[in-house]
Order: structure tokens, then C-alpha cells, then sequence
């Protein structure tokens, strides 16, 4: 049954469970989607308000990016799933020729390139809801702003448990130019989300007039 289908009793059962997926990623990938349904809720309070028609085109075209995010990591809980199954899976290949253990190698490297693949898209999807989170607390509806300040703090959290999974795959790939291309890839977004969180909390603590 895929993350979609399943109630949040379920998910949690599964996720407490001795079994190894979902875990961590996953787990990050439904907090980031968590988070953009929060952005997709203050949007939902602000169009159609008179209020707040300025900004009315604006905040439809930002619903209809929160929207597609919540969908795609939804999706990827299950996409990080499949890629662990993937490598587990090659634990049980042969290894008793060289032939064997050269493939079983190839393979296992090929998995963890697409593990690592997986939890870094779930990065930069929330890097990209830390983004909305900004304008979204700016101009969004007041009265549920904090709504949007849960969103980045969610968005926040998600990211670097994604990028705790990015780490410990790069951690065994033997490909040196894969893992500085991906390790500079990693760094990157990281800087850019801290910046972008620091930014987007200051917008919501301005129309809160709270500190956040």
C-alpha cells in the first residue's frame, strides 16, 4: 500500500515498526509535505478575501506550487523506501566468484547513488518551501500566518533529516567524483536553506509582531 493510501495510525504503526521502511527518509519526506499543506492553508484563508485582492494572482499561482510539493513527497516517502529495498537487496546476491562480487559491488554502488538521489530531492523541495513560506507570511492572511511559521520550522527539520540521509549514503560510495559533485550539491542547498529560513521566519515574526 503506498504512503497515499494509508491512514496516519498506519503510517506511524509502520513506522514504529521493527521493519526498516519507512524510516528517517521517509519520515522527513511526509514532514515536508506536512509543511507545504500548512503554506496551501494560509493561501486557501487569504484568495477570495477582499482584503487581501492585491495579491490574489499571486497567492493562486504560489497554491498551485504548495500543492504539487505536498503531492511529490507524499510520493517520495515511497520512492525512499524503494531505493533502501533497492540496496538491501543486494546483500543477498552472490559473492562466492569474482565475477559475483564484482556485480554485487556494481550494483550495491548503484543503489546508494540513487539513495543518495532520493533524500536530496526531498531537500530541495523543501528548500523550495522555505521559499514560498516567505512571500506566503508576508502577504498571506494574518490571522493564520503562524500557521506559516510552523510550516518553515516543519520545512526546516525535514530538510536536514534528509540531508543526514544524503550523508550517511555518500558515506559508502566508492565513486570520488560522485561524491564531490554531490557533497558540493549538499553544501550548497545548505547554505541557501539557512539563509532562506532566517529570511522567512523574520517575514512571518513582522506580520505576527511576535518573536519567533
Amino acid at each position: 500500500m503506498s504512503t497515499s493510501n494509508k491512514t496516519i495510525g498506519e503510517f506511524l504503526d509502520a513506522l514504529a515498526s521493527g521493519q526498516p521502511t519507512p524510516g528517517g527518509g521517509g519520515a522527513a519526506a511526509l514532514t515536508g509535505s506536512q509543511a507545504a499543506a500548512l503554506l496551501s492553508m494560509v493561501i486557501n484563508f487569504t484568495v477570495g478575501r477582499k482584503k487581501y485582492a492585491a495579491v490574489e494572482d499571486e497567492m493562486r499561482a504560489l497554491l498551485e506550487r504548495t500543492e504539487t510539493l505536498r503531492t511529490a513527497l507524499v510520493a517520495m516517502v515511497d520512492d525512499d523506501a524503494a531505493a533502501f529495498n533497492a540496496v538491501a537487496a543486494t546483500y543477498s546476491m552472490p559473492k562466492d566468484t569474482p565475477e559475483e562480487q564484482a556485480a554485487r559491488t556494481e550494483a550495491m554502488q548503484a543503489g546508494l547513488k540513487q539513495a543518495t538521489e532520493v533524500p536530496y530531492r526531498v531537500a530541495e523541495h523543501c528548500l523550495e518551501i522555505l521559499e514560498h513560506a516567505g512571500t506566503v507570511g508576508a502577504k498571506g492572511n494574518a490571522n493564520v500566518v503562524s500557521d506559516a511559521a510552523t510550516a518553515i520550522y516543519l520545512a526546516g527539520a525535514a530538510l536536514h533529516s534528509a540531508v543526514a540521509n544524503v550523508n550517511i549514503n555518500l558515506k559508502y560510495i566508492k565513486d570520488e567524483a560522485f561524491v564531490a559533485t554531490w557533497t558540493q550539491k549538499r553544501n550548497t542547498l545548505l547554505e541557501n536553506a539557512a539563509a532562506t529560513y532566517r529570511t522567512s521566519l523574520a517575514a512571518c515574526a513582522e506580520t505576527l509582531g511576535v518573536e519567533l
